[in-house]
């Protein structure tokens, strides 16, 4: 059963692409503050475009060419955004990375992106980098080079265009490589923009970080299609975030885990003088809903995306937002149940498939077009839609995904470990917690566990809850019953 909104695609993709609506907003308008650092120094839109537009210009004249890959992994600060914009104008295709990824974690990327460079701030992962591909420059977050010598082409991209490379685990957990267009971002930015009311003079204070579509594809993309400010902070503190609230920000986008430790801190009315607050990449319990509704004056807008489609759908900024619920489509994107509940879509927001991957882009789409997401949902009788599970094994963890194989590979390397499953258990924390259950061969301590999988897995895929069994259940063929875990 299919819902959705009619809107035109020209209308989300005026402009053509991230770069040509921010050189818009840059040509027609008077200088204003656009991005404040977490060092607290505000850089101007003007200060801004040239900043961008120099790095550009040094990048194109290092011999970077339009379409190679060019991997970002560093804290939030204004140099990774700038970075980022000039990556984006000199037509490279940003690929980031977690700064808390291991190793493994880094090398595997890199092997399948085949960057052409990067920009990194810590001097350990480019030794990483470098391991696997010894030949590709490894520079600064605010890409030290010379500069450039003559006027170099930048600005040059268009709608089809790549922009961003993402890596999400499949059902197989090999790592897919999902292509975000200029088109497929500025669609997306564009109908959160128009759902959302973002305005130039508004403000967000951005918590989340940037390596992940959440605060690069939504919190800082959105702002600068808006021809809004954005203000960056290094992460979530609560005691951050009251201190900030009171001094300029409109909105706030965050997690259920950051909205569960305001209301947890009694401090969650210093939400209270933003005019719109977002929660999204796990579900919000209705029950914390209610609380910072009842500490602030609104229910925080619930929305529903993915990595392989940025925005999908949106409680209404107008009419009832829903708690349990992530709201109606959003301008231009198509959904719909198949007879097994799946939620599938479609839209100019949605990738066209996955990189050097036709076995995985084949079964990722209809043969009518539509993405299958994997999720299942309901509609209610006002064309809400309400995700009730997964079709898939995938572990949606705080926002962040995590493939079960990858974690039990892990845990698998310690001695005493005979046999493990992992599955994601209902969290109203992280809306679904890693747990690990372990057959093992002696006694072993839980944080034992947890530190040797540290070894090798960001901290968010390590297990919050290890539990031990005699055996793991497996049906006739022994294969194993997880969803008996």
């Amino acid at each position: 059963m299919p819902a959705g909104r009619a809107l035109g695609g020209s209308e989300l993709l005026e402009d053509g692409s991230l770069v040509g609506r921010l050189l818009r907003h840059w040509r027609r308008r008077e200088p204003v503050r656009q991005l404040r650092g977490v060092d607290g120094r505000w850089i101007a839109s003007d200060e801004l475009e040239q900043m961008t537009r120099d790095r550009a210009m040094r990048l194109a004249a290092s011999g970077l060419v339009p379409g190679e890959r060019f991997l970002l992994s560093a804290g939030s600060s204004a140099d990774l955004v700038i970075t980022y914009i000039a990556a984006l104008r000199a037509g490279l295709v940003v690929v980031p990375i977690n700064p808390a990824y291991t190793e493994a974690e880094v090398q595997r990327i890199v092997r399948a992106a085949a960057p052409a460079a990067a920009a990194v701030d810590d001097d350990e992962c480019a030794r990483w980098i470098n391991v696997v591909a010894p030949d590709i420059a490894v520079l600064g977050i605010d890409v030290a080079l010379r500069n450039a010598t003559a006027e170099q082409t930048i600005d040059q991209v268009g709608s089809d265009d790549p922009a961003v490379l993402l890596y999400t685990s499949g059902t197989t957990g090999v790592p897919k490589g999902a292509l975000l267009t200029h088109g497929n971002l500025l669609a997306s930015a564009t109908a959160v923009g128009l759902a959302w009311r973002w305005e130039p003079d508004d403000q967000l204070l951005l918590t989340l970080p940037l390596f992940h579509l959440h605060g690069l594809g939504v919190g800082l993309n959105g702002t600068l299609c808006a021809g809004a400010a954005v203000e960056l902070r290094a992460g979530f503190e609560v005691a951050d975030v009251v201190e900030h609230c009171g001094h300029g920000p409109t909105l706030f986008f965050g997690v259920p885990a950051m909205y569960q430790r305001l209301a947890a801190s009694g401090r969650a009315g210093a939400l209270a003088p933003l005019r719109l607050l977002v929660s999204g990449s796990a579900p919000l319990p209705a029950a914390l809903a209610t609380e910072i509704a009842r500490r602030t004056g609104q229910i925080p807008l619930e929305r529903y995306g993915m990595t392989e489609t940025v925005m999908l759908t949106s409680n209404p900024y107008d009419g009832p937002r829903r708690p349990g619920t992530v709201g109606v489509p959003l301008p231009g994107v198509g959904v719909r149940l198949d007879g097994a509940g799946e939620v599938q879509v479609t839209g100019p927001n949605v990738i066209a498939g996955y990189v050097q991957n036709p076995a995985a882009t084949a079964e990722a789409f209809t043969a009518d077009g539509w993405f299958r997401t994997g999720d299942i949902g309901e509609l209610d009788e006002h064309g809400y839609l309400r995700l009730v599970g997964r079709s898939k094994e995938l572990i949606i963890t705080g926002g962040y995904n995590v493939h079960p194989r990858e974690v039990e590979e892990a845990i698998a390397t310690h001695p005493g470990v005979e046999e493990v499953a992992v599955v994601g258990r209902p969290s109203d924390l992280w809306g679904e917690e890693v747990t690990a259950v372990v057959v093992a061969g002696r006694p072993l301590d839980t944080e034992e566990l947890r530190a040797h999988a540290a070894l090798t897995l960001a901290p968010y895929k390590v297990p919050k809850r290890i539990e031990f069994t005699d055996a793991l259940p497996r049906n006739a063929l022994g294969k194993l019953v997880r969803r008996e875990l």
